[in-house]
C-alpha cells in the first residue's frame, strides 16, 4: 500500500528578513507534518515565530529556505496567482478577529469565498447554509453579525472557512477576542469538526486552548523545541493549577499571620 502523503510537511523551513542593516531571523529550521485529519496546536509566546510560521501555514507567504508542501505540493515553487488559488482552494482560514461585513445576514457572509469563485449564486446560497448547518447555525441564516453573540459570529467565521471544502483549516488564535463561555463553545466545535475527520492546525498562546488539541508543537526563538501529547497538556494544566491554587492558600495565610 503506497503510504499517505501528509496534508501539509515542512522541512527545513527559515525565514529571515532584513530592516536596514539588521537580519532578523524570524523561523530557523522548522520541521513538521500534518497528516489528514490531525488537529495540532502551534504554541507559543509573543515572538516566538508563530505568526510567521502561520503565515507560511497559510500561503501568505513563502520560506526563505526549506521546502513547503501542502498536498504533496512544492509551495515555494509557485508564483502569487497559484499561492492565491490554493488559499481559495484548500485552506480555510479563521482568524481572530471575525472579519465578518456588518451590513451581510450570515449566509452572505458565509457565501464571499464562493463569489470570488465564480460559483452560481443559487449553488452558494445551498453550500452557504449547509455550512452554517455544519456548526449548529442553521436557524441564524438571515441574522447579521451585530444579532449575533461574539461565539456564534465565529462560527459564521468558520462556516465561510469551511464552505470551500478546504483540506486544512487554519485557526489563528480563534479565542482571543472571546469570553470564556464562548472560547469553550468553539473549542467544542473544533472537536465537532475533528471528528467528522477535518484537519485543523491552530495557532495559540494559551495552554487551555492548545489542550484542546490532540498534540501541541512548542515553538520558541523560531524553533520548535517540544512535542506534548494531549494527555501531557492537561497534566500541565493540572499541575499549573494545583500550583496556583496552593500559592493563593500560603498568601492567604501569610495575610492571617500579619495580622
Amino acid at each position: 500500500m503506497t503510504p499517505q502523503l501528509p496534508i501539509l510537511e515542512l522541512v527545513g523551513v527559515r525565514k529571515t528578513y532584513q530592516t536596514g542593516t539588521l537580519t532578523v531571523e524570524a523561523l530557523r529550521g522548522i520541521d513538521m507534518s500534518v497528516q489528514e485529519s490531525d488537529y495540532i496546536a502551534i504554541m507559543g509566546p509573543s515572538g516566538s515565530g508563530k505568526s510567521t510560521l502561520m503565515h507560511i501555514l497559510g500561503c501568505l507567504d513563502v520560506p526563505s529556505a526549506g521546502v513547503y508542501r501542502l498536498a504533496g505540493e512544492d509551495v515555494g515553487q509557485l508564483d502569487e496567482r497559484r499561492l492565491a488559488d490554493i488559499r481559495n482552494r484548500r485552506i480555510g482560514f479563521v482568524f481572530q478577529q471575525f472579519n465578518l461585513l456588518p451590513a451581510l445576514s450570515a449566509w452572505r457572509n458565509v457565501e464571499l469565498p464562493l463569489v470570488y469563485a465564480g460559483v452560481p449564486r443559487a449553488r452558494r446560497r445551498e453550500r452557504a447554509i449547509a455550512a452554517l448547518g455544519l456548526v449548529g447555525l442553521e436557524d441564524r441564516i438571515d441574522h447579521k453579525p451585530g444579532e449575533l453573540s461574539g461565539g456564534q459570529q465565529q462560527r459564521v467565521a468558520v462556516a465561510r472557512a469551511l464552505v470551500t471544502e478546504p483540506a486544512l483549516l487554519l485557526a489563528d488564535e480563534p479565542t482571543g477576542n472571546l469570553d470564556s463561555t464562548s472560547t469553550q463553545d468553539v473549542l467544542a466545535l473544533f472537536a465537532e469538526l475533528h471528528a467528522q475527520g477535518r484537519t485543523i492546525v491552530l495557532i495559540t498562546h494559551e495552554h487551555e486552548v492548545a489542550e484542546a488539541a490532540a498534540r501541541t508543537l512548542v515553538i520558541r526563538d523560531g524553533e520548535i523545541v517540544d512535542v506534548i501529547a494531549q494527555e501531557e497538556m492537561r497534566a500541565a494544566a493540572r499541575r499549573s493549577g494545583a500550583a496556583a491554587a496552593a500559592a493563593a492558600r500560603l498568601t492567604a495565610g501569610l495575610g492571617r499571620v500579619a495580622r
